[in-house]
């Protein structure tokens, strides 16, 4: 927050001025050339320019609900669950634990079973409740197959056995908020950061076409006969 002495100018015009030399002499030995890092920063700055144009562009309300629309799945927001899970482990209970986990299933339906329910079940490092959880969040802890079993369990109720790799659960859905699809005033910030980047991707492909259509390609040698299309089958000859 104070201006520069004259010898703190000095420093930084003698390193500008280095850098011009150096830069200058690189480029006579033809030290750009073949050079992977410097290709591919040039490359970058090339697809800069054309999506510093498609950036500038600002999309209507209209465009947003369009593509909106037309990709539902990317937009879509999952289901989400809150629920208490009771473990009665296979490995520890061995035969038993499907009895078991029938009978502690029917004392908790009908109230009598102890003020926290896990700890009628078997110790276990997995959560005993998960809030708000997405499908795939649970899968992730729990397996697929009991997601999908807790996706369609009762709310309200203790329902189960379902099974797992770690054993046998009992589950009370305490409550679940369906899927749906937002609306565009909901999450335009998120369509807005797609759209642009589709945009751009558009408008990069397009420049990139209109590049390489000053250039004959050719594919020579081994790689040309790799590449080479596939002849086309001729007609069957009618008889």
């Amino acid at each position: 927050m104070r201006p520069p002495t004259a010898q703190e100018i000095g420093g930084l015009i003698d390193d500008y001025i280095a850098e011009e030399i150096y830069y200058r002499e690189a480029i006579a030995m033809g030290l750009d050339q073949d050079d992977t890092v410097i290709r591919r920063r040039l490359r970058q700055k090339m697809e800069f320019i054309s999506e510093a144009a498609a950036d500038a562009v600002e999309p209507t309300d209209a465009q947003l609900q369009a593509y909106l629309d037309g990709h539902p799945d990317k937009f879509a927001l999952p289901a989400l669950l809150t629920f208490q899970q009771v473990l009665l482990s296979s490995e520890r209970r061995g035969e038993l634990a499907r009895a078991d986990a029938e009978k502690l299933l029917a004392e908790l339906q009908a109230g009598r079973g102890p003020a926290d329910p896990a700890q009628a079940g078997d110790p276990t490092m997995l959560p005993p409740s998960m809030e708000q959880a997405t499908p795939q969040e649970i899968a992730n802890t729990f397996g697929e197959a009991f997601s999908a079993d807790v996706e369609s369990a009762p709310v309200g109720q203790w329902t189960g056995p379902f099974e797992s790799a770690y054993g046998l659960h009992l589950v009370r859905v305490a409550t679940r908020t369906p899927a749906k699809q937002p609306t565009l005033a909901e999450i335009r910030p998120s369509v807005l950061r797609e759209w642009q980047a589709a945009q751009r991707q558009q408008v990069n492909d397009a420049f990139y076409d209109s590049l390489r259509g000053k250039y004959d390609v050719r594919y020579e040698g081994e790689l040309g006969k790799l590449l080479a299309p596939a002849p086309a089958t001729a007609p069957a000859a009618r008889p």
